[in-house]
């Protein structure tokens, strides 16, 4: 990504923005003028996601997601450094680092921000690890908190739509709490990984106002009172006060400078600026240009989040949240989100296409998305015969349920790889229209819909979710969006541009209307998305809880010890 300067541009003021997603990080270096994106380089995390055991083979249960924390600091060390090497950028020109995270994503820690994974004698302790954002394990702990918010009529509740994720703070601290009392004890911080990297680079402590808001039910200054978390459990009175309470930082302000140890890992001079942590997706709205009410930004890799700010609160049923000021400031921020979409094409690959599939790939010079993805594009919609429930990793918005699971009705034995591809990637766009179709009919419009992230490069995805939702899509000019949206804050924090409306004019990047909906497919999509929310309904607000109960023989089952096959059948 080399870019061609001439003297004068090569020595003007820059900024770096490391993008810390799900597998790796990124880092960025943005010319803080015009937002010219000079040089980018990824490190994938040596660890990359633990659902199946820790480093040492301690085996982890079903729906557990965890990380390393020192996977974090090596894209410090080898990200940045290269990213500047590729943009020919001297180090004395970078004026501040901005950073984004996974979230909700959290660490238990000693005050002095060890994590307690890294102490000898937890390392073989599953809840001394990193919990991932899509560590689904503390369902039950949600499940609980949210019946509790709603007999007592807590009024945060509806702030994130009836219902707080098993994803997020509280609900993952409980179950640490409760399956792990010791490493609770120990815990002495609970940290936002957002929050835990500034803390690395910049030797303080400081909260970021995102994901407080939407991942701690940080409402008008308050979180959950003692009372409420003391009936939860009468040692969880405290969390708030010892371990997660702290300074709250506003988005795009200064955390503090760079210290002697993080300017080693980076290359990067001491003292320059550190930015207040933030979201992945949220600071991607600023990257898209998208700043006005009404222009919902979907994320889309991994999974989707879906986040649009707006001039009018709403109770919007399923959302993730809503937070005051939670992208841009004066503004309402919302959040809801697919807790599953590129993880569901990427399972589908590995798990389920045929060794020929792949083989023709290969010869074609094609991957075998691409190749799934050319096949799929000649087909007429609904010429499958099919249609997914896009839940193979729980339903985030709207049904807030992480112990929902995938769906595929229609099969027949003349069914292709290619058409349950085509089915599944219809069925996350179905996804979407719902949530639009929530956020519509609460009263909180959507007038763009702005996509962003990595599966922006398939164009029949793209096409399917403009026809599906009735909606042209614009699309962010960046392949980048986080890593330009942590740059364009910390050109904010170092002083660059008073706030990030000025930063958004000046470096964010859009394309308008790329993707226009065909009235002709969108009719017969309109017959298929009314056969998904039948479904959607059906497994997922209470008429069959099939999907529940498969669940609970499935933790039975892999709760009792391995048969031994030399003992011979066992009696009942």
């Amino acid at each position: 990504m080399q870019a061609e300067h001439d003297e004068s541009a090569s020595l003007a003021p820059c900024v770096i923005g490391v993008d810390f997603g799900t597998l790796s990080g990124r880092a960025l270096v943005v010319r803080v003028a015009d937002g010219e994106e000079l040089g980018v380089a990824e490190h994938a995390y040596r660890h990359a996601v633990l659902d199946r055991q820790l480093p040492d083979g301690t085996p982890l249960p079903p729906d557990w997601a965890l990380q390393v924390p020192a996977d974090y600091i090596d894209v410090l060390r080898h990200a940045v450094p290269e990213a500047l090497r590729q943009a020919g950028v001297r180090p004395e020109q970078v004026i501040g680092i901005g950073t984004d995270f996974t979230a909700c994503t959290m660490l238990p820690v000693l005050d002095d921000g060890t994590p307690l994974c890294e102490l000898p004698e937890f390392a073989a302790r599953p809840h001394a690890y990193v919990k991932l954002w899509r560590h689904h394990a503390a369902q039950g702990q949600a499940d609980r908190i949210n019946a509790l918010a709603a007999e007592r009529k807590e009024p945060w509740l509806q702030r994130y739509g009836g219902k707080i994720s098993s994803e997020w703070e509280f609900a993952k601290a409980l179950q640490l709490l409760e399956e792990d009392p010791e490493i609770y004890r120990r815990t002495e911080r609970w940290v936002e990984a957002a929050d835990w990297i500034v803390w690395r680079l910049s030797g303080t402590y400081v909260r970021n106002a995102c994901t407080a808001g939407y991942k701690g039910q940080y409402q008008n200054a308050e979180y959950p009172s003692r009372d409420h978390l003391a009936a939860l459990h009468p040692d969880f009175a405290e969390f708030v006060g010892e371990k997660l309470d702290q300074p709250i930082g506003e988005l795009g302000a200064s955390a503090g400078r760079l210290t002697a140890e993080a300017a080693a890992w980076t290359g990067l001079p001491e003292g320059i600026t550190v930015c207040v942590g933030n979201v992945d997706a949220h600071v991607t709205a600023p990257a898209a240009a998208a700043v006005e009410p009404g222009q919902m930004v979907a994320i889309m890799g991994t999974s989707t989040c879906h986040v649009m700010n707006s001039d009018r609160l709403g109770p919007v049923p399923g959302m993730c949240g809503v937070v005051d000021g939670g992208i841009i400031p004066g503004l309402w921020g919302y959040e809801a989100g697919q807790s599953g979409v590129g993880d569901i094409f990427a399972w589908f690959v590995r798990n389920a296409v045929p060794a020929d599939y792949t083989e023709r790939a290969a010869n074609l010079g094609r991957t075998v998305h691409e190749h799934l993805t050319a096949l799929a594009a000649r087909q007429q919609v609904g010429e499958h015969g099919l249609i997914a429930l896009d839940w193979h990793s729980g339903n985030r918005s709207v049904l807030v349920d992480h112990d929902l699971s995938g769906v595929l009705v229609g099969l027949t034995l003349s069914t292709r790889p290619e058409d349950i591809y085509r089915a599944l990637l219809e069925a996350t766009a179905f996804g979407t229209r719902t949530i639009v179709e929530s956020f519509e009919e609460a009263g909180v419009p959507v007038r763009e819909l702005v996509v962003a992230g990595g599966l922006t490069k398939n164009a029949l995805l793209m096409q399917i979710y403009a026809d599906v939702t009735h909606r042209p899509l614009s699309v962010i000019g960046s392949t980048q969006g986080p890593a330009l949206g942590a740059a364009m804050h910390a050109a904010v924090a170092s002083g660059a541009y008073p706030d990030i409306r000025r930063a958004a004019r000046a470096m964010g990047k859009v394309r308008r209307n790329v993707h226009l909906p065909d009235p002709d497919r969108a009719v017969v999509y309109d017959r298929l998305y009314a056969e998904y929310r039948l479904l959607h309904d059906y497994f997922g607000r209470g008429a069959n809880e099939v999907m529940h109960r498969l669940r609970g023989i499935r933790a039975q089952a892999v709760s009792r010890p391995a048969a031994d096959p030399a003992a011979g059948p066992q009696s009942a």
